[in-house]
């Protein structure tokens, strides 16, 4: 079986609630519903694509932490509050994504944890084995 490497952010919540960040399990990482906040407050207030780029910086650190990295990201997740600003949040995931084009979903929800929050992102990866791997 393999060992389970958990990230934390130290935020307060994850404790409370009773989660990680991210988890690796042998090849596989899953990182969590991850928002545009720091140190209790949001980044990026009113700007969609902020939000969506700082929300990138955070997982691709999470990803690192446990040797993966944003290459090896194939799905990502986004909820979002205002889907008329799918064209920011859009070209902030293309600007990480453009080359790896992992499959990705964009619904929008009601609401986020704090109203001042846009975007809302989960992303699953899978590391390369280290072999050579023919594209489809």
């Amino acid at each position: 079986m393999s060992e389970r490497l958990r990230v934390s952010t130290g935020s307060p919540w994850e404790s409370v609630v009773g989660y990680s960040r991210a988890i690796r399990i042998g090849n596989v990482v899953e990182v969590a519903g991850t928002t545009a906040m720091k140190d209790g407050k949001v980044v990026g207030k009113g700007n969609a694509y902020e939000q969506t780029k700082y929300i990138l910086q955070i997982i691709e650190g999470a990803l690192k932490q446990v040797g993966a990295g944003m290459s090896d990201v194939v799905r990502t997740r986004m909820f979002v509050t205002d889907i008329s600003q799918w064209e920011e949040i859009g070209k902030a995931h293309g600007e990480y994504f453009k080359e790896v084009r992992p499959v990705a979903t964009m619904v929008e929800v009601k609401s986020l944890i704090d109203p001042e929050l846009l975007v809302e992102i989960e992303v699953q990866a899978i590391m390369k084995s280290g072999e050579d791997e023919d594209e489809l």
